[in-house]
């Protein structure tokens, strides 16, 4: 059996505020928050580890004292579930994203940044 990606953690300086932005994001909710650490999840998912097939993964956001200085070398990709991409984009950025340029050049996603800087892209025509 092979590993399963269940989790990603992000280095920020306002856990509980990144934590807010990617719930809003994501639809998803806070499962654990302790000082300077919080996990959010997927709401549809049971915690029940045994669970067969795809689990969305959690994210944990951790206090870090240094703020970012350069390009992720990882980043989150999101779909639209439910209008197109244009729109997703407009909800992103009312909820605090903004446009980044990352060399890109002319690609079919919309490179945006989170709150902290953090690079991500919302895809087109890719829907899960």
């Amino acid at each position: 059996m092979a590993s399963r990606f269940t989790e990603l953690a992000i280095d920020c300086a306002d856990p509980v505020g990144l934590a807010r932005f990617w719930c809003a994001v994501l639809d998803y909710e806070v499962r654990d928050e302790e000082d300077g650490l919080v996990t959010i999840g997927s709401p549809v998912v049971p915690e029940d580890k045994d669970r067969p097939g795809p689990v969305p993964p959690t994210l944990t956001f951790a206090r870090v004292p240094e703020g970012k200085s350069v390009k992720n070398r990882l980043h989150i990709d999101v779909n639209p579930s439910d209008r197109d991409q244009g729109a997703e984009v407009r909800r992103l950025l009312d909820l605090g994203a903004r446009h980044v340029d990352v060399g890109q050049g002319d690609v079919s996603w919309v490179p945006l940044a989170d709150p902290e800087g953090n690079e991500f892209c919302v895809l087109a025509g890719r829907h899960p």
